[in-house]
């Protein structure tokens, strides 16, 4: 396994949520990722967080979001970004967040968030055009499949579990 450092950033290139991980491996959905409980992360340089649940991720090779599947206490099951395709760079993988995210909770309710943020930020940041319909493309596209449990929404994420 491989020790690798996640950073998203903002549009105009402001740092994000930051943290380490570790690479599981790859298979036919992208790189998984695992990010154990009590993982120090920082929103941008803002105060460290200490994460009490172990999250999975997974960063697709060529989509437009980077998904967390979550285990309990937490309480979404899976959290997906919607974001510009994940970049790896020697030991960092980064990308945009584009706000819209996609959640399904424990209860199985299933949510679209931050559609308010993703609003100021197209005025304030100046999202172009085609990045604004590209991310809300990908936010439909992801309430489908998280909801219909498509692809790696349909449990691909346990057999990583395992490996940690």
């Amino acid at each position: 396994m491989t020790d690798v450092r996640v950073v998203f950033r903002k549009y105009g290139g402001a740092l994000h949520w930051n943290h380490p991980g570790r690479v599981l491996g790859e298979d036919e959905h992208g790189v998984w990722v695992e990010v154990p409980g009590g993982t120090v992360a920082r929103k941008g340089e803002g105060p460290p967080v200490t994460w009490e649940s172990t999250a999975i991720m997974l960063f697709p090779r060529n989509a437009w979001w980077t998904a967390s599947f979550n285990t309990p206490p937490h309480k979404s099951e899976i959290y997906v970004d919607v974001t510009t395709v994940p970049e790896w760079r020697d030991d960092e993988v980064t990308m945009l967040d584009l706000d819209l995210d996609v959640i399904r909770l424990r209860d199985g309710r299933l949510i679209l968030d931050d559609e308010d943020e993703f609003a100021e930020h197209q005025a304030l940041l100046n999202y172009p055009p085609e990045l604004i319909s590209r991310a809300e493309a990908t936010a439909h596209w992801l309430l489908d499949a998280v909801r219909e449990r498509k692809g790696p929404f349909g449990g691909a994420h346990i057999q990583w579990l395992t490996i940690t």
